[in-house]
């Protein structure tokens, strides 16, 4: 005889977050590849195709809202690389001076804080939906 009491179900909501989390890194990984096209970027967009493959099998299909999320990470990133921007900035070093030329961050920003929000309230709407009816 078993014992139904002392059987734990794992935990929907925290299980649907996870599957969120694991496509929240392959649009990570995906908009990475589209930044660096022309040096690792094909390595990163096979390995992203190949993650998205294995999470289309298993995973349920309102946690793709993370691969809408995911490209904000780069986003992030490249806002932060450029944050003294826009035009020329110097940096002074023990050997001399480096200068750069950097984007505005803030479209970066905006473009990052969109996706990631949109990601983020999809995925709750639609976990809310399916938890509901189910």
């Amino acid at each position: 005889m078993v014992n139904r009491e002392a059987t734990v179900k794992p935990d929907g909501h925290a299980v649907a977050w996870g599957w969120f989390l694991a496509w929240l890194a392959v649009g990570a990984c995906a908009g990475a590849a589209l930044a660096a096209l022309l040096s690792a970027g094909v390595v990163l967009l096979l390995l992203a195709a190949v993650a998205a493959g294995l999470l289309l099998w298993r995973s349920p299909r309102n946690a793709m809202a993370g691969l809408l999320a995911g490209p904000a990470a780069p986003l992030f990133y490249i806002a932060y690389l450029n944050r003294s921007g826009p035009g020329t900035v110097c940096h002074t070093t023990a050997d001399g001076q480096t200068c750069t030329d950097e984007y505005a961050p803030v479209p970066f920003l905006a473009g990052a804080v969109i996706l990631l929000c949109a990601g983020f309230l999809i995925f709750v709407v639609l976990h809310r939906r399916d938890k509901g009816t189910g």
